[in-house]
């Protein structure tokens, strides 16, 4: 199956395939020199375009089907992965993974938001979408890397936290504050990665870290465009307009103090090259684990709260 194209990448396309027409023709032909000026054109074109993204193609990129999940980068970053399953309340949540792991010979437990890659293993992995449980079983697991003094890493890829009846009834929105409570006074670093989409409660429920990352074409929000678009505007028609509104990407968030660091993809996108794109994450996070790992607990803990709290503007009564 080919892979899609989005509305700003077609004069790229067009570009590349009026290309490869041409090399099958070049060997009778004399036409090595046109071949090469347009694959110049081609990397111009792709450097101008992906340079100059709107928020609303970043997000559209951070949704692209063919993005790495957090199973992949858990594949190409680390070794000895042993996943660890449910709450120990009531079930195993598909929507969350997370275990033990090496990451270049250091352990660390790693718990990520997953989606599937098409119907059956999206319904399985309920859209990346957590129920309850999925976070109890997030909370579980980084008590129990405290417990072993291992820092933890988590990587944001969800639309949001489940919002069904049985969700509610189960106790979402308890589930989520208790991971924000848990979270702000683990004894052990916290490196928060969102790789695709982070929205609303639902990325925040393991957003609670010492650093926070974001890919280069990722968004982080209280509330998706489509639904901004539809509360402010009743129509998902002012999508785009919203996405401008919610200073969603990267770059917006580093200037506003809420992350601490944007990590490169490749041209055009980290599903363009996984590997490259797990590699650098790879090394960034080294970096990042070995800087928290020479901080005290108390240090730690109190620099983590005064990060979050200077979040934002507010006057006390």
């Amino acid at each position: 199956m080919a892979a899609p194209v989005l509305e700003f990448e077609k004069p790229i396309i067009e570009l590349e395939n009026k290309i490869e027409e041409m090399r099958r023709y070049q060997d009778n032909l004399d036409i090595r020199a046109e071949v090469e000026n347009l694959e110049k054109k081609v990397e111009e074109l792709k450097k101008s375009i992906y340079k100059n993204l709107t928020r609303w193609q970043r997000v559209q990129l951070a949704r692209h089907p063919e993005r790495p999940y957090t199973l992949d980068y858990i594949y190409l970053m680390t070794e000895d992965f042993v996943e660890l399953h449910g709450d120990r309340l009531y079930g195993d949540d598909k929507a969350i993974i997370g275990g033990f792991a090496k990451i270049d010979g250091r352990k660390v437990m790693i718990i990520g938001h997953q989606k599937g890659r098409d119907t059956k293993s999206n319904l399985y992995r309920n859209f990346g979408m957590p129920n309850p449980e999925g976070y109890r079983k997030a909370r579980r697991l980084m008590e129990l890397a405290a417990k072993f003094n291992v820092p933890v890493v988590t990587l944001i890829d969800t639309p949001g936290a489940f919002p069904g009846l049985e969700a509610e009834e189960h106790g979402q929105a308890e589930a989520i504050a208790k991971n924000l409570f848990v979270m702000s006074r683990l004894r052990v670093p916290i490196v928060v990665v969102i790789i695709g989409e982070g929205a609303s409660g639902g990325a925040l429920g393991i957003g609670v870290g010492d650093r926070i990352l974001m890919l280069e074409n990722t968004w982080y929000s209280v509330i998706s465009p489509e639904s901004c678009s539809s509360i402010l505007w009743r129509s998902w028609d002012y999508k785009e307009q919203a996405a401008e509104a919610l200073k969603l990407t990267p770059n917006d968030l580093l200037s506003q103090g809420i992350i601490d660091r944007i990590v490169p993809e490749p041209l055009g996108g980290a599903h363009k090259d996984h590997k490259k794109t797990a590699e650098t994450l790879k090394n960034i996070l080294i970096e990042e684990i070995e800087a928290l790992s020479k901080l005290s607990e108390v240090k730690l803990i109190n620099s983590r709260l005064e990060k979050f709290g200077k979040m934002g503007v507010y006057e006390e009564g």
